[in-house]
């Protein structure tokens, strides 16, 4: 299934390629794959370089410790996600580590390195969907996550799969076209709200 960006302006082939399937195949991913995925999220920017991310990672072929992710799942996801042959959780440090203070760019660091993991799994034909239907309390029991760090998201990865295999509800949505919000809803400048001349054209 092709479901290539439509862009305005040219992007990167690896970003205009990456989507996020509820279908994945039951290929193994390799090991040294999921590696460069987790080098490239390492080297993410970060505020103050504080790096405030962890990721807990199952392979499926480890059913013990896959079961624990897939358990923190909502029953929706877990009909699609337990497929994918890859589960992750992302953390984020609420704190810094030498001031302790609250550090408010946490979780927006957390996304920028789950971005490289992304544009990464794209580049090796891998396939991420990032998921926030979770619950964050049973993640923090089953995994001792402590105090000031927080649950961000649940990642499934893995080679796409056929969507005729997924619950009925899903199929639809799985061939549905990519939609964007234009750039005139989001890019500003002046005031709130005031389209970019950048955008517009306008001088």
């Amino acid at each position: 299934m092709d479901k290539r960006a439509r862009t305005l302006y040219p992007i990167h082939d690896l970003i205009g390629k990456r989507w996020s399937p509820r279908a994945f195949s039951d290929r193994r991913v390799e090991p040294e794959k999921l590696l460069q995925m987790l080098e490239a999220a390492r080297w993410a920017a970060s505020c103050f370089n504080e790096q405030p991310w962890s990721f807990f990672v199952a392979m499926k072929e480890d059913a013990p410790a896959f079961d624990r992710l897939l358990d923190c799942l909502t029953e929706k996801n877990r009909s699609w996600a337990g497929r994918a042959p890859v589960l992750m959780l992302s953390v984020a440090k609420l704190h810094f580590e030498k001031s302790g203070k609250a550090n408010r760019h946490a979780l927006h660091d957390v996304g920028m390195a789950v971005g490289n993991l992304v544009v990464q799994a794209a580049a090796l034909d891998l396939y991420v969907h990032q998921m926030a239907g979770f619950q964050t309390d049973r993640a923090r029991e089953t995994f001792g996550i402590p105090a000031g760090h927080e649950p961000v998201a649940m990642i499934a990865v893995g080679y796409l799969g056929n969507s005729s295999e997924l619950p009925e509800e899903f199929r639809e949505r799985e061939a549905a076209a990519r939609a964007r919000n234009p750039l005139e809803s989001f890019v500003f400048s002046g005031g709130w709200e005031r389209v970019s001349p950048l955008v517009s054209g306008e001088k």
